[in-house]
């Protein structure tokens, strides 16, 4: 079953961007439509080498491959009847007819779009083109909170993204927050996403429950309070957590942003 209906793809060329996009998806060409939304500016500021950002969308059952672009180069085996349509859909813009082939199959089911979700891939792909960033986005909601509302969790992978995640993940934060506000600007509400870049959060969130137990259980055994570096608020949250229900430590954070810390003391200090 397609789980998805739309996904962004930015790479150096359109056929790489389609390719990876067909691979995702698990479809044939004839299967999705193809909007090229920008065919190879440079990146931020004229800096970089260009890059392509590519929308790659699942057609309805029985519906029929199209492609929406500028220009194209010379495409891979799979994505070659996308990419050489990209002229014929050029040309329509001027009037020529566009002649698209029929689906090859149909798919079994399909959901219907979510604009919220297409939205934030669409927000964060272009905030990641600025950057001159490759990378594959995906959104999905979380689970419900206690107040009903949902988060949305975006992962982004790709090479060499290190850039984005910065000291102290302080670079991943303001991007999750601008990108927060983009979002739900056009909802007229704040909408909290969850960004993460190649599973770092899960991984960042093991080593700091670690090093949370493994600091409270010297605290409880020398009976002095230990001081952790600065962290950002949802750094320290974890910290918080994973001590709440120590028998012989507390937690507490000091000090002002951007260089609050956690100190774990113990309960009879």
């Amino acid at each position: 079953m397609i789980k998805k209906t739309t996904l962004e793809i930015i790479a150096p060329t359109v056929e790489e961007a389609i390719a990876q996009g067909l691979a995702q998806l698990g479809l044939t060409a004839d299967a999705v439509s193809v909007e090229v939304l920008d065919a190879g500016t440079k990146g931020f500021l004229g800096l970089g080498k260009p890059q392509v950002r590519v929308r790659l969308t699942v057609n309805p059952a029985g519906g029929a491959a199209e492609v929406q672009t500028e220009s194209a180069p010379a495409p891979a085996p799979e994505a070659e009847r996308l990419v050489t349509r990209a002229a014929a859909a050029a040309d329509a813009r001027q009037g020529a007819p566009v002649i698209s082939a029929p689906a090859e199959k149909e798919p079994e089911s399909q959901p219907e779009h979510d604009a919220l979700l297409d939205r934030t891939e669409s927000v964060i792909s272009k905030m990641l083109h600025l950057l001159n960033l490759e990378a594959q986005v995906s959104a999905n909601y979380g689970p419900s909170e206690r107040d009903g509302h949902r988060n949305i969790h975006v992962d982004i992978r790709g090479n060499d993204l290190s850039v984005l995640i910065g000291r102290r993940s302080e670079t991943l934060a303001a991007f999750q927050y601008i990108a927060s506000l983009i979002v739900g600007k056009g909802e007229q509400q704040f909408v909290q996403l969850n960004v993460d870049v190649e599973g770092y959060r899960d991984r960042r969130e093991k080593q700091l429950m670690q090093m949370a137990k493994r600091m409270a259980d010297q605290v409880a055994k020398s009976g002095r309070r230990q001081t952790l570096e600065p962290m950002p608020s949802g750094e320290r949250r974890i910290i918080h957590i994973a001590l709440r229900d120590h028998p012989d430590v507390k937690t507490e954070s000091t000090g002002e942003e951007p260089y609050r810390k956690v100190m774990i003391l113990p309960k009879n200090g």
